[in-house]
């Protein structure tokens, strides 16, 4: 299933592929290139068509450029603009951005050197700054310079409260990325403000599942809201009476969002992308269920 990314015109898998679990240790999984190269494969063999990936994300725009890049019409590329070209050594993140002319033009460059491209399809500005340091550092000004030069199509946001609705009210971006899932909806109704959105976190990590059982949670969410928020709502009982499993649930709620155009999911592990392929082939919830489950789940206002 296919939906129209914002104002790109550009028509998207509902499922997108998340690089940032290619980012290699120690903040990611341990992968070598060769499983990296056949899991980007498997990601296009598996009929998604779009990749999300970021300077910050360690090696993961190298490892795209070296292994898919000969497929590069196949899918439509994003990363991101703001982050330090060398990602500081024994500093978690999130890490120091700058978003000045000159960091956000080295950034593009370094990105299509490491992608092997000779366009961007969406460069997305990065952490969510306020529309005071946009303005201050001309950074939209500088995207459309480097969007007329044919080096990127698209500019983008990966926006978070509280600066999202400045954002957005700016009528400067062609597309959001905004965190949502069922067990962080603080942003529903600002996606739908956004319209045509591309969705993160919307398989909430896999914290519901078997496997995770809540040891992660969303980013962005303070540790433990998630499951006090899936814990207190009914909402097992709900699933169960539906004859749908949890983590299955959390990614068809996602997908249930009308203004969704996709969800970006990350992994490294194969079989995690064929469940995830797999689920999103379901499409989404049946619409009684998603309106008795958005009773039941706290809502933006919660």
């Amino acid at each position: 299933m296919t939906r129209t990314l914002g104002r790109t015109g550009a028509d998207v898998t509902i499922l997108g592929y998340g690089a940032m679990e290619l980012r290699g240790q120690p903040r990611g999984p341990e992968i070598t290139d060769e499983d990296a190269g056949r899991l980007l494969n498997a990601v296009l063999d598996g009929g998604i068509n779009l990749i999300d990936t970021s300077p910050d994300y360690g090696r993961s725009e190298e490892l795209i450029g070296s292994y898919v890049s000969h497929r590069r019409d196949e899918f439509f590329l994003a990363s991101k603009c703001g982050c330090l070209l060398e990602i500081p050594a024994d500093t978690p993140p999130p890490y120091p951005h700058d978003y000045s002319p000159k960091n956000v033009r080295a950034d593009v460059e370094q990105s299509l050197r490491r992608l092997r491209t000779d366009r961007l399809d969406l460069v997305q500005v990065h952490m969510s700054p306020s529309v005071a340091v946009l303005e201050d550092n001309h950074t939209v000004e500088t995207l459309r310079e480097l969007q007329g030069e044919g080096k990127i199509r698209f500019i983008g946001m990966s926006g978070i409260l509280p600066d999202l609705p400045g954002q957005i009210a700016l009528d400067v971006f062609d597309a959001f990325q905004i965190p949502y899932s069922a067990v962080q909806r603080d942003h529903e109704d600002l996606i739908t403000e956004a319209a045509d959105t591309l969705i993160r976190g919307g398989a909430a990590r896999g914290a519901a599942s078997e496997e995770k059982n809540w040891t992660t949670g969303p980013l962005t969410q303070a540790p433990g809201l998630g499951q006090r928020n899936w814990e207190t709502s009914g909402i097992e009982d709900l699933i169960a009476d539906a004859g749908i499993g949890k983590q299955e649930f959390i990614v068809r709620f996602t997908l249930s969002h009308p203004a969704l155009s996709t969800t970006i999911v990350g992994t490294a592990n194969p079989a995690h992308l064929a469940s995830n392929i797999a689920l999103a082939e379901k499409g989404p919830l049946p619409s009684d269920l998603y309106e008795e489950a958005k009773k039941r789940l706290p809502g933006p206002a919660s």
